[in-house]
């Protein structure tokens, strides 16, 4: 089996990955094992141990199909070597601030096209889900992106877009669990999870079912003084909050600047990479900063193996990455 614990820099990827039969090899490992252990699966009729064939396909005996270990994986149909797939995944997992088209369109020769659409691709492997709610301490705020007019006149800019206006700006709600993990000294160290979601405002209608979906009930929630937040209680939540507007920004250990720390970790992959993003991919790259900050305590090596996992169609969950956390 493949030992991803050496893929530490780009160089070691690149200098085990030389050809498209090695990332090939490494699918087939990670999808249906090795040896007398190994179990394709057909993809058509779900068959198990399938037939290797002298041309590097299998066959499955069942529905008499050929098929390749690409099938129901990101690199399906690909006409890119694979190499240049798991350099892009390399990249776009490590680079704190993630990587543009134009600049991977330079690093793996191709055009800026094939980029941007090879970002998207990965980036949908990032998507969020509640499998696992949040729980004990929450903290919840709302940021705007969007919204500068500066190339306008000033008698063509809109009106009254200030504060927390959606005019021309696109609310995102964000969710972020206070948690602790056990480091490699034995020591206890706190880290946080988020959630983030693009929203259509920030209303109670809207906040607060998605804090029933993403947050066990019964835990403790700190937000602002936004009125979306009242009635927290009503729904088995503990509610403590931060009043901003007197000017209070702690108390005690109920505060939002945890999360607050993410929104500006995350303005600043926007306008330092990518400088600006349409409402229709604004989702994506959200999920994007979201898998960059809940696994930032990974190695190079494990974020990559996780990412993997997620391109060949295996279910990889936070527990997994809370896991990889205590034994690193």
């Amino acid at each position: 089996m493949i030992n991803f614990s050496k893929f530490n820099s780009i160089i070691s990827l690149t200098s085990y990955f030389t050809s498209d039969a090695k990332c090939m090899q490494a699918i087939i490992e990670s999808r249906w094992g090795v040896g007398e252990q190994q179990d394709v699966v057909c993809p058509y009729c779900g068959k198990h141990h399938c037939k290797f064939s002298k041309n590097g396909r299998f066959h499955c005996t069942e529905c008499n199909c050929n098929f390749s270990c690409l099938v129901e994986t990101m690199f399906e149909n690909t006409k890119l070597p694979l190499i240049k797939w798991f350099v892009a995944m390399y990249l776009i997992s490590s680079h704190k601030k993630g990587v543009s088209s134009h600049q991977l369109a330079r690093d793996l020769d191709i055009t800026q096209a094939t980029a941007w659409h090879m970002l998207h691709k990965i980036r949908k492997f990032y998507a969020q889900n509640d499998a696992e709610a949040f729980e004990g301490t929450v903290e919840c705020d709302e940021v705007y992106i969007g919204g500068k007019e500066k190339w306008k006149h000033k008698s063509m800019r809109t009106p009254h877009t200030q504060g927390r206006s959606t005019k021309t700006k696109t609310p995102v709600f964000g969710m972020m669990e206070r948690s602790t993990f056990e480091n490699e000294d034995g020591e206890i160290e706190n880290i946080t999870y988020v959630h983030a979601f693009a929203v259509e405002n920030t209303n109670r209608a809207t906040l607060q079912p998605i804090i029933q979906q993403f947050v066990a009930e019964g835990s403790r929630v700190i937000t602002d003084e936004l009125q979306a937040y009242n009635g927290l209680e009503v729904l088995g939540y503990t509610h403590a909050v931060v009043n901003h507007g007197e000017e209070e920004y702690a108390n005690g250990d109920i505060f939002t600047n945890s999360i607050e720390g993410f929104w500006s970790h995350f303005r600043r992959m926007i306008v330092g990479c990518y400088h600006d993003v349409s409402d229709e991919h604004l989702q994506s790259y959200i999920d994007e900063a979201v898998y960059r900050w809940n696994t930032r305590k990974l190695s190079e090596s494990e974020r990559f193996a996780h990412m993997f996992k997620k391109s060949i169609g295996l279910v990889c969950k936070w527990s997994e990455i809370k896991v990889g956390l205590m034994a690193a």
